[in-house]
């Protein structure tokens, strides 16, 4: 799936990244608790009051008496629930709407303070104590206390609908207590090495307590919405927009735009062509502009091209069988694809080379392991015998092997004389995954295997219901990878075919779970690295997963209407998508009179790294998450 973190297009990445998507059904059974926000006007009110005119005015800076930057997406909210949301979007929100204990720094990704102020462990490394800072507030204008961070934790670790989307972090969590209003205490089953990184929004206990039915409830009723974060979110209509205003009371500083818009577009065309008029800001891509969009843009007055190493990667999933907990097989997967030199021939028949050089125009590089080149600690290559590399003629000959032969038609065909032909679930509105699959229908072709392209606008259901042979996959990755390793071990699948899960495509191997378990105890940084790459290698020979390209972040925003903004690494990253909240809340309108510093990643840093706490025999602190399918995760 895509996470744009899930199987939208976060899940590209994501997918990703994934605790899952509601059932179409379920989401729409909602069942909200009265009271649970602040009393405002509803959001079919606040949607009457946007005509054409005024959204086109906000994407100049101007609107509601101050200055907007309105953000262009190619992915809609899959929730406004941090207990629910995993596309790339929907997390991005989260990040602006609540604070995080810890945070990444923007200029290297190390661990910084967020709701924690400073944070320490006993020397077994099975207790972890976090210091809550006494200058943050709920925007409603209650304190935010360590009580709030507790009551986050415990309910995620006793109820499965609230552990949906970020379960994977507190599942080896004991007992979590807050002893005075500033102490959050974290007691563990075993050593975790991602307590720097746990990438769970905190939410206010008073507001989210009287929610009866966190698997159903997705937070986009009421507004305003209490939160803590850089903004607070006032508006929200589906497959539309989502709008936040800047909290001038956060603890950071306010941001220097005075709204936020996301506008979804489901046709990446048009957005570009609204970059061009001035109607909107920034354009994100799906999740990233295509080359030729890329390069038209280049040459026009006041529009700055961002490109920089991608945290994403772009592959192919093939359904391993889909099977629940409770040992309930689901789905229709080709059962083909059981077969290890099947899946083996398959990518042997896939041209990587091709595929960066004539899709991607070279804004990638060329896949291999799970993990992109950009987080260099836990980038992964196979060795040359276990190279998967293209290889037609090697490709035909496992097929043989695994007793698909060509028939007088040159079809490949089972002992059942049933030829072999994949559906291969693809994003109707990502053109990547369209020229790509043009390329397999040419590569497989020839070695005698069929492929029907299924390119919905809503790969979720058939995703998650295991109705799909092969998908168009991807994630984005976090500085620690932990949440998207955790997405193909055997916990992570959905405890019986009617729930969600947290998988990616329903992977289950004894190995790859072992490694997993080894990896998220390990405090050492060069012995937990190798593991991964061990969980890679292993990832990698199943044959389930096929990385086929790294893409850059490509994106684009008007000079005049951003002065500055900061990426992330800051010295060459992305804007859309950060592990973090710093483009948004650094971002500086073209107008301004310069006089702030929030526009750089130096401003950034400055005041956050006082209350780092190096733990002892800790070189690297850790960070993690988000998956990303491009549509869903991110």
């Amino acid at each position: 799936m895509n996470t744009e973190d899930q199987h939208g297009r976060g899940r590209t990445g994501p997918r990703p990244r994934r605790a899952r998507l509601l059932a179409a059904a379920g989401a729409a059974a909602l069942l909200l608790a009265s009271g649970l926000a602040a009393p405002a006007a509803s959001a079919a009110q606040q949607a009457g009051n946007t005509q054409q005119g005024q959204e086109q005015a906000q994407g100049q800076g101007q609107g509601h008496g101050g200055k907007v930057l309105t953000v262009a997406v190619a992915q809609s909210v899959d929730s406004l629930s941090p207990f629910l949301a995993v596309r790339l979007l929907s997390t991005s929100v989260s990040r602006l709407m609540y604070e995080y204990l810890t945070n990444y720094d923007p200029k290297d990704a190390h661990a910084v303070p967020g709701l924690a102020t400073k944070w320490e462990s006993s020397p077994d490394k099975l207790t972890w104590t976090y210091t809550i800072r006494s200058n943050s507030k709920w925007s409603d204008g209650q304190q935010v206390t360590a009580e709030d961070a507790a009551w986050t934790f415990n309910k995620m670790m006793t109820d499965p609908g609230a552990a949906t989307a970020n379960g994977s972090f507190v599942g080896n969590f004991a007992k979590v207590t807050a002893p005075s209003p500033a102490q959050l205490v974290i007691r563990l089953k075993k050593p975790q090495a991602t307590m720097t990184a746990l990438d769970v929004p905190i939410v206010p206990k008073h507001v989210w307590e009287k929610v009866q039915d966190f698997s159903k409830f997705n937070n986009d009723k009421s507004f305003p919405i209490v939160g803590n974060g850089p903004f607070v979110l006032t508006d929200y209509k589906p497959d539309s927009y989502v709008k936040l205003k800047a909290n001038k009371d956060f603890w950071r500083g306010a941001p220097k735009f005075d709204e936020l818009v996301f506008r979804y577009y489901k046709d990446q065309d048009a957005a570009v062509a609204a970059l061009r008029k001035g109607e909107v800001s920034f354009v994100a891509g799906s999740p990233s502009l295509t080359p030729a969009q890329a390069a038209s843009l280049k040459g026009d007055k006041d529009i700055h091209v961002n490109e920089g190493p991608g945290r994403r990667f772009y592959a192919l999933a093939t359904n391993p069988g889909a099977q629940a907990k409770d040992g309930t097989k689901f789905g229709d997967g080709d059962p083909s694809l059981l077969d290890e030199r099947v899946r083996h021939a398959l990518f042997m028949a896939v041209d990587r080379r091709t595929i960066v050089d004539k899709v991607f125009q070279g804004h990638a590089v060329q896949g291999q392991g799970y993990i992109p080149p950009r987080f260099s600690s836990y980038y992964w290559q196979p060795s040359a015998g276990q190279d998967l590399a293209y290889d037609p003629a090697k490709a035909g000959q496992l097929l043989d092997q695994a007793g698909y032969r060509k028939n007088a038609d040159g079809k490949r065909v089972g002992k059942d004389g049933k030829p072999l032909n994949y559906r291969v679930l693809c994003h109707a509105t990502d053109p990547n995954d369209k020229a790509v699959g043009k390329y397999l229908q040419e590569w497989w072709g020839k070695i005698g295997v069929g492929v029907s392209l299924d390119c919905l606008d809503n790969v979720t259901d058939p995703w998650l219901a295991g109705k799909y042979d092969l998908a168009f996959d991807g994630w984005s990755v976090n500085p620690d990878p932990d949440f998207v390793l955790s997405i193909h071990t055997c916990a992570a699948r959905p405890q019986t075919p009617k729930d969600t899960g947290a998988t990616d495509n329903f992977i289950c191997d004894k190995t790859y779970d072992d490694l997993y378990a080894r990896q998220l105890a390990e405090y050492d940084p060069a012995k937990r690295a190798d593991l991964v790459k061990q969980m890679e290698s292993r990832l990698y020979d199943l044959g389930y997963m096929n990385v086929m390209a790294y893409p850059n972040a490509v994106e684009a925003y008007r000079t005049d209407q951003i002065k500055s903004i900061t990426t992330m690494p800051s010295a060459a990253g992305n804007i859309y998508g950060q592990d973090g909240y710093w483009s948004w809340w650094s971002a500086v309108p073209a107008d301004s009179d310069g006089s702030s510093g929030g526009g750089t990643s130096t401003g950034v840093v400055i005041g956050i790294v006082a209350g780092v706490v190096v733990l002892g025999g800790l070189a690297v602190l850790f960070a993690v998450r988000r998956r990303s399918t491009a549509e869903d995760r991110e």
